[in-house]
């Protein structure tokens, strides 16, 4: 019966969106580039991809991994202030932003550690500092698992990497429904996004318009819904065991009112990671280098 209570619910919200929007035609990745790339912005093709990034600051390599789905302007803020200190690099991972789609269809996590490898020898970069936010946190956790030799030190802000127990956002379950899948894909309006950045952000918070546009824009990228829902649908991979292999001194950022990734899993990733550090900021989300980016700079320059 709660399935069932369940899909009505969802079916009930599908029917809203339609009666509320039509259908939204694909962005080309050209006008997109118009609006978002800048004079930071390079490409460097990997893979066939052509993989948009920022290269700035000086110093020690800092590399930062943003969530799904999201692309690098997530760090604007934190790269302001800390590209005073360090080489900040950040990219649009596959699949996402500017990047775009892997034409291939793969997601695994060993695919992205292959494709991580190539970008940073591409942009030569030996060794470097590591930071990712959920997903991208998940990636910056596999690769210092894989690449012990590559990655000094992590930085983990409200990083996924242990099966969730929680319910995932109204986008991934839609995208998981096949029935409502056709929603997601071709209508996508622009209050679907808002409403679902508010349960990711935090009630909090106050979202700027700049910032949902941000976001709508990036998922009507041509291919970026695709693989939304691809990534939504993929057979989950477990590699929470190599969580507790990391050597690297490591730091965990979260948000006391993270409904997507709870704090207890910033516990967790302490008590498994031998000599990790942990900081809740009380009152923020599951995104916070956008909503305390000056307090994240600070924790990140003192520990890296």
């Amino acid at each position: 019966m709660k399935k069932i209570a369940y899909l009505f619910g969802l079916l009930i919200m599908a029917v809203l969106i339609l009666i509320g929007a039509g259908i939204r035609p694909d962005v080309p990745v050209e006008k997109l580039k118009a609006k978002y790339a800048n004079d930071h912005s390079k490409f460097v093709v990997i893979d066939g991809l052509s993989v948009h990034y920022r290269d700035e600051g000086t110093g020690f390599p800092l590399v930062l991994f943003h969530p799904s789905p999201s692309s690098l302007h997530t760090f604007d803020r934190l790269t302001e202030k800390l590209s005073k200190h360090f080489r900040v690099i950040r990219l649009d991972l596959p699949g996402y932003g500017l990047t775009g789609p892997n034409a291939a269809g793969d997601y695994s996590l060993q695919w992205y550690m292959r494709f991580l490898d190539s970008f940073l020898t591409a942009i030569r970069v030996d060794s470097c500092h590591l930071a990712g936010n959920s997903f991208g946190g998940r990636l910056a956790c596999e690769y210092a698992y894989e690449r012990p030799g590559r990655v000094k030190k992590l930085v983990l802000l409200a990083a996924s990497g242990y099966p969730l127990k929680e319910e995932s956002i109204l986008a991934m379950k839609m995208a998981q429904t096949p029935l409502l899948r056709p929603i997601v894909r071709y209508v996508t309006p622009r209050f679907f996004i808002a409403m679902n950045l508010r349960e990711v952000f935090g009630a909090r918070y106050a979202i700027p318009a700049e910032t949902v546009d941000r976001y709508y824009d990036f998922m009507l990228r041509t291919g970026n819904r695709e693989t939304f829902i691809a990534m939504c649908n993929q057979e989950p991979e477990d590699s929470s065991g190599h969580v507790k292999d990391l050597r690297n001194p490591t730091l965990i950022l979260w948000g006391s009112d993270d409904a997507i990734i709870p704090p207890r899993y910033a516990e967790r990733f302490h008590k498994d990671i031998p000599g990790s550090q942990v900081i809740v900021y009380d009152g923020v989300g599951h995104i916070p280098q956008e909503v305390v980016p000056e307090r994240i700079a600070a924790d990140m320059r003192s520990f890296l």
